[in-house]
């Protein structure tokens, strides 16, 4: 990370950070800028706090806790390492710590005092001023890479450590507001009591924050994050993750809004508003009804074709009967064409011209009908009506038991 002139730049919430009964709880470090008040408890590993910080609670480090001149505690000072205490720090409770102890000039302790450790009554050199000396002398011997990693150390953890609360310089938070003039950023699965203001805010997922959003810049809500308040910017756009849940309105130049997040309020735009839908797709939940709406539809084609097959049988003979009534009848009109229904005899009632002797009579429903239609037109079939090898004349000897 590069060197700047404050490295408090931003106010950071690293993941999993909540908001306990007054109390701001993480499992990382405390680092607060200087001239900010906060206005519950604090329970982490490291505390640091620069010059005229004021904790409205009480502070509980499982490490080491270093507060600069002009402090102010409230309540007790819990430490479980090291602690200074900076000229003129008030502890409005108890102070106990677990290891050594710097103290400064006029430091108040209004109740009990224990140390396990060695007490060293002096003027500790500010933690802010003792960084920035010791970053100069690093850089002034030319060790750029390791001001740049004592840097890093102070504002960033490495990916197996937990990341610190970083408040930055003139804050101000408690359980009603996060007020602050930087940019913001919250990680994921936190929970946050207060309205947020800052420069731009970044929210991440899985979190819930009872209270409103409201920035200058850009504000991100990240999938699966309930916010119960508004959400508001004066010169950005908001950008809403999908899952995500805001129990108000929004407000913003453009808006970019997931199609699966849920807005309960008003959306006020001054620019755009953009629905973004998932890019593969249907959800897993159309995709598994899909194929069962195939196998319906498929069942119904199926059955279609079996009724159609059933036509197809039970009309077998009309495309032969509407052919031949189409030869024999080619000057009437083509309805009575079209309308003429199977074994019709005004279709092929004596129309010589549709007997070829070299055509074969159509396929009908029975052969009895064709015998019987075919009386008396047989010998043009054959040479002699009685011979005995003719089976249309053997058959016409039957055709009254069709009739």
């Amino acid at each position: 990370m590069p060197i700047r002139s404050d490295p408090l730049d931003e106010l950071a919430i690293p993941d999993g950070t909540t908001v306990e009964e007054h109390d701001l709880v993480t499992d990382g470090d405390v680092i607060v800028g200087g001239q900010s008040t906060v206005e519950f408890g604090v329970r982490g590993d490291d505390v640091m706090a620069g010059e005229r910080v004021t904790f409205e609670g009480h502070i509980e480090a499982a490490g080491d806790c270093r507060l600069d001149m002009w402090s102010e505690v409230d309540e007790d000072v819990l430490v479980g390492g090291d602690a200074y205490l900076g000229e003129r720090t008030r502890v409005g409770g108890e102070l106990k710590v677990a290891g050594n102890v710097d103290i400064g000039d006029d430091v108040d302790i209004e109740e009990s005092f224990e140390a396990s450790g060695h007490i060293v009554i002096r003027n500790p050199m500010p933690t802010v001023v003792f960084l920035v000396v010791y970053l100069s002398q690093l850089l002034r011997i030319g060790e750029e890479e390791a001001a740049e990693d004592l840097a890093s150390q102070l504002v960033d953890a490495e990916d197996d450590e937990d990341q610190p609360v970083v408040i930055p310089r003139g804050a101000r938070v408690s359980d009603d507001a996060w007020r602050v003039s930087t940019p913001a950023t919250v990680g994921d699965d936190c929970r946050l009591h207060g309205n947020i203001r800052a420069e731009s805010l970044d929210v991440g997922e899985d979190n819930t924050i009872f209270g409103s959003l409201r920035a200058r810049g850009d504000v991100v809500v990240g999938p699966h994050t309930e916010i119960k308040g508004d959400v508001t910017t004066r010169g950005g756009d908001v950008y809403v993750a999908e899952g995500a849940t805001v129990w108000g309105d929004i407000s913003a130049e453009d808006v970019e809004l997931h199609e699966h997040a849920v807005v309960e309020g008003k959306i006020r735009v001054s620019g755009e508003l953009t629905q973004v839908r998932d890019a593969l797709g249907p959800t897993p939940a159309a995709d598994e009804e899909a194929p069962a709406g195939d196998d319906v539809a498929t069942d119904e084609e199926a059955a279609t074709d079996d009724g159609a097959d059933e036509r197809v049988d039970a009309d077998a003979d009309d495309p032969p009967e509407s052919d031949d009534g189409t030869d024999a009848d080619a000057d009437e009109d083509t309805d009575t064409v079209d309308d003429a229904e199977p074994g019709d005899d005004e279709a092929d009632s004596g129309d010589e011209p549709g007997t070829d002797p070299d055509e074969e009579p159509p396929a009908v429903e029975s052969r009895e009908a064709v015998e019987a239609e075919l009386d008396g037109v047989v010998p043009m079939m054959g040479g002699d009506a009685g011979h005995s090898e003719n089976g249309h004349d053997e058959d016409a000897e039957i055709a009254p038991d069709a009739d």
